[in-house]
């Protein structure tokens, strides 16, 4: 007799840890709305009755002739519904018949402060209007990329993202939300880079910023109208220099670099201030409504007409590494790897390719071709050795240091003469973040790779240090004299 009380305590033990288990399984994390009631109505009728109202508003407005291609990104205001509603309305006409199954929601930090990015890893997001559950590239970011953390105080604070999401939900209905806030500016181009990999066809950019603050309504508009002309012809770095021009200048410039890579064109939908809506014209604030139309890939300038994919990238710089395994260790190439490239086509197009190695993160080797007098596969293997062998900077590359090298290589376009009329031409055409930029005078010459823009962010310093490393002055540049050209790079790095 006395074994049974035991076995039905076990069995009433495991039933009891089964149950447990079952909840805990079914337990869901949800990040609750923290602005509801203040910014927009808490209420779910209410919220949606106002949008309808909103929505009704911004409809007796024409939109003006849009871009071709297909809706990429928006633009829009995140300030309480009665103040920026209207515009954001203006915002949502595009979205009328169609549908994303992501949303790449990017907005600024205004509470917390921190550098990079903050990701979300709730499961649901919560509105009044109901739950939005979150996409796994947001766990794919804080695992996979430094640039990305989980900030608990920026998720539970933060309104630049929650204030859009019932919008969203409105003219999109179902949707995966992929909730992004950006810091402080650092590492534009490459969280450019990150983000951008992130949407496909069926993927909306969206980018939350309110314009100007707590000017007066004549010098807001002005101000805007300024900061608007930056945004149409995508100048990132001339906006993140502007003072009190957008809170949301972070993610804007990330969207502007993004636009300029995949030839984006942007059109401005709709602005106000809230001197238009519910507030005083002494201290106002600017909200605007932008569209970017493109088409779904990135495709170079150019000659080149093929573009490359991650995957594709990530076999150039394998081919980088095991050529120079090859020559340090006087082994055979993998043949499986050679087939791969050989199968290709992109890989025999004709292109200036570089190979750059870096070693815990400071240069090791770097050289190029700026010609497109070989293949991608021909280029990438003789820069590759090039780099780690023949660089006159340093000494030849060792067996043991190959695995602590990293390898980047970088595929450029057909560089492109650039006319200017002086030194101040010169500084508004550049793109920071986004031109290579090679300068002659007689027999002295020198380039910089785009990704040089994250050590010199500044178009002077960048100007300045490529004339020093052509043997000129650093100020040669403002004279107005030099030949300039300009290229665009596509770089991928190991493991990305």
């Amino acid at each position: 007799m006395g074994k049974y009380p035991t076995l039905r305590n076990l069995l009433v033990c495991l039933l009891v840890a089964w149950i447990c288990g079952t909840a805990a399984l079914a337990e869901v994390d949800v990040r609750s709305p923290t602005w509801a009631g203040r910014f927009y109505p808490a209420d779910p009728k209410a919220l949606r009755d106002m949008l309808d109202v909103l929505h009704n508003q911004a409809a007796s407005t024409k939109l003006p002739n849009l871009p071709a291609g297909r809706l990429q990104a928006l633009v829009l205001p995140h300030a309480g519904y009665i103040y920026s509603g209207l515009t954001a309305a203006h915002g949502l006409k595009v979205l009328e018949g169609l549908s994303f199954e992501k949303v790449v929601l990017v907005g600024p930090d205004h509470r917390v402060g921190f550098a990079n990015g903050a990701v979300s890893t709730a499961d649901f997001w919560q509105t009044p209007l109901g739950r939005v559950s979150i996409h796994p590239d947001a766990v794919y970011l804080e695992r996979r990329s430094e640039l990305f953390q989980v900030v608990p105080a920026s998720e539970r604070q933060e309104h630049s993202l929650e204030v859009l999401v019932p919008y969203l939900q409105y003219a999109l209905q179902d949707f995966q939300l992929l909730p992004i806030v950006l810091g402080r500016p650092t590492r534009i181009a490459r969280m450019a880079d990150t983000i951008g990999d992130l949407v496909d066809d069926k993927t909306l950019l969206v980018v939350s910023s309110d314009l100007s603050h707590f000017l007066s309504d004549e010098r807001a508009r002005r101000q805007d109208a300024d900061t608007l002309e930056l945004i149409m012809d995508l100048r990132p770095q001339k906006l993140l220099q502007k003072e009190n021009c957008a809170c949301g200048k972070v993610p804007l410039a990330v969207l502007m670099t993004v636009a300029t890579a995949r030839q984006w064109k942007p059109i401005l939908l709709h602005y106000s201030t809230s001197a238009d809506t519910a507030g005083s014209s002494e201290r106002v604030v600017g909200y605007a409504a932008v569209a970017f139309y493109g088409e779904d890939r990135m495709k170079p300038s150019g000659k080149q007409t093929n573009a490359l994919s991650p995957a594709q990238g990530q076999l150039l710089v394998r081919l980088a590494r095991q050529t120079i395994a090859e020559r340090l260790n006087d082994k055979p190439a993998d043949g499986h790897l050679a087939a791969a490239v050989a199968r290709e086509p992109a890989f025999q197009q004709r292109s200036g390719t570089f190979v750059t190695l870096k070693k815990h993160d400071r240069l090791r080797g770097c050289i190029g071709s700026l010609a497109a007098t070989e293949t991608l596969a021909e280029g990438v293997r003789r820069n590759a050795l090039n780099a780690a062998f023949n660089d006159y900077r340093f000494t030849p590359l060792t067996p043991e240091e190959l695995a602590e090298v990293d390898i980047e290589v970088s595929v450029l376009t057909q560089p492109q003469p650039l006319a200017y009329r002086d030194a101040d031409d010169l500084l508004g055409k550049l793109r920071p973040h986004v031109d290579g930029l090679i300068i002659r005078k007689g027999h002295r010459s020198a380039t910089f790779l785009p990704q040089v823009w994250e050590q010199l962010p500044r178009t002077e310093d960048f100007l300045s240090h490529l004339c020093s490393k052509a043997g000129l002055s650093a100020d040669a540049w403002r004279r107005g004299d030099l030949e300039v050209q300009t290229y665009r790079v596509i770089y991928f790095e190991e493991g990305q």
